[in-house]
């Protein structure tokens, strides 16, 4: 019951309460009091001074009304579901203790990512003003650090073509990776990377319509990053296309004519599948033994293929990914998965801290966790190895290290283990020197 209510309560907070009224009125404010400016200014009489604010009031007082009206409406919500917030979630009100904070000697990695994570929503006016302010309370010694790419991986402009319009010329911008940020926030205003995510935008409204055009041609134009990549992503454009003119006018609201319909579909597939048959072979024949079945598709064993209820929202999802992968970005943004993961582990967090609090166990040990946070396996991103010897889970300042007899261990415990430059390995009669050992990546 109390969820049921946490959604309505939700819904009305995100259909309704919003600031976009007050914003409006607001603005009304400012052209009556900018108007009002104007002709006193131009007029320069005292008597039509005092006339222009008289007349000013009624105007202002209702429009100031109205803002608080508006204001009042949001704030209602607000109350409203912050309230079925807390009967929905009673156990999430403990308090964590804010002793130590291990971001508060990084908050230019907590600027940069949500940078990037406004540029990621195509927000780039807001990313702007965010990175003008951020700037602004920095020290003025702050230098400016180019981004460089020595990986290999990395792709360059000549390769990688994210922008679709043909009048378009690259600007000299670098673009920036996940891998390789920038210490200064303002190489997040490049051009290129701006419009990058531009147009990725504009293609993923026109998959929203069902317009799978510009996405089928912005993978023509990548299709040799795509495929060293493994990617299937043009032919499945390709194979939605053809399902969508499959479908006919009266389902996918394109013209009656012949490039459209049972007819249209073939005629496309004849024209686009034949680069596809080394890979795809099996999919096209399918594809095409169902044109046999076309009066009675649902009936068919081909019903399946055809249905697209989640088609464009899983195509759209793949494009995103490989897009944010040739620009050497990860597919979601990394403030998303970080707030979420703190999301999903707050709860226990606070269930220990409470439970630990009341027996008077606090953890005292800043830089780890009394237990495995909680996550989902799509949030793992790499190994966990824990050190045999230590115990200790390996990090990048204390990483895992295998010994030439193959045995592995994290590179502090290895210095623990040797006397002067040699060591005896801890599971094995081998000795070697410590040199000799080499720093692994899981």
């Amino acid at each position: 019951m109390a969820f049921l209510q946490l959604q309505k309560d939700l819904d009305k907070l995100t259909g309704s309460a919003k600031l976009s009224d007050a914003v409006q009125d607001v603005d009304k404010i400012i052209d009556l009091l900018t108007a009002a400016r104007e002709r006193v200014a131009s007029a320069n009489n005292p008597h039509t001074t005092n006339l222009t604010l008289a007349k000013l009031q009624n105007p202002i007082k209702e429009q100031l009304d109205g803002l608080n009206s508006n204001l009042r409406h949001v704030y209602k919500a607000q109350n409203e579901f912050n309230k079925s917030l807390k009967a929905a979630f009673p156990k999430a009100q403990g308090s964590l203790p804010t002793e130590h904070d291990p971001m508060e000697s990084h908050s230019d990695l907590i600027n940069r990512a949500i940078v990037m994570h406004l540029l990621r929503e195509g927000q780039f006016g807001v990313a702007s003003t965010f990175i003008n302010e951020a700037q602004q309370q920095q020290p003025e010694t702050t230098q400016t650090v180019q981004p460089e790419f020595e990986s290999e991986s990395q792709p360059s402009k000549s390769d990688f073509h994210p922008v679709m319009s043909p009048e378009y010329l690259p600007p000299t911008d670098a673009i920036i990776t996940d891998a390789n940020i920038p210490s200064d926030l303002t190489a997040f205003q490049s051009q290129a990377l701006q419009s990058s995510f531009a147009d990725m935008y504009s293609i993923l409204s026109a998959l929203k319509s069902h317009n799978l055009l510009p996405a089928i041609s912005w993978a023509r134009e990548n299709c040799v990053e795509l495929e060293a990549r493994g990617s299937n992503l043009e032919f499945e454009l390709c194979k939605l296309q053809f399902i969508w003119l499959f479908k006919g006018p009266e389902i996918n609201g394109l013209p009656d004519t012949p490039e459209n319909g049972v007819q249209g579909a073939l005629q496309y597939a004849r024209e686009n599948f034949g680069r596809f048959q080394q890979r795809h072979l099996r999919e096209i024949r399918q594809l095409s033994a169902a044109i046999v079945y076309s009066p009675n598709l649902a009936d068919s064993p081909y019903s399946s293929i055809f249905d697209i209820s989640a088609a464009f929202d899983e195509v759209s999802a793949s494009f995103t990914r490989e897009f944010c992968s040739l620009l050497g970005l990860s597919a979601e943004s990394p403030l998303y998965v970080a707030v979420t993961a703190g999301a999903l582990a707050l709860p226990q967090l606070v269930k220990y801290n409470s439970k630990t609090k009341a027996k008077g166990t606090e953890w005292t040990t800043a830089n780890e966790l009394a237990f495995e946070t909680p996550l989902p396996r799509s949030m793992m991103y790499h190994s966990i190895f824990v050190c045999p010897v230590s115990k200790e889970q390996t990090t990048e300042s204390n990483p895992p290290v295998i010994l030439p007899c193959g045995h592995v261990l994290a590179k502090e415990s290895l210095h623990r283990l040797a006397k002067g430059s040699r060591y005896k390995c801890p599971y094995c009669p081998s000795e070697g020197v410590v040199k000799d050992a080499k720093e692994i990546i899981l």
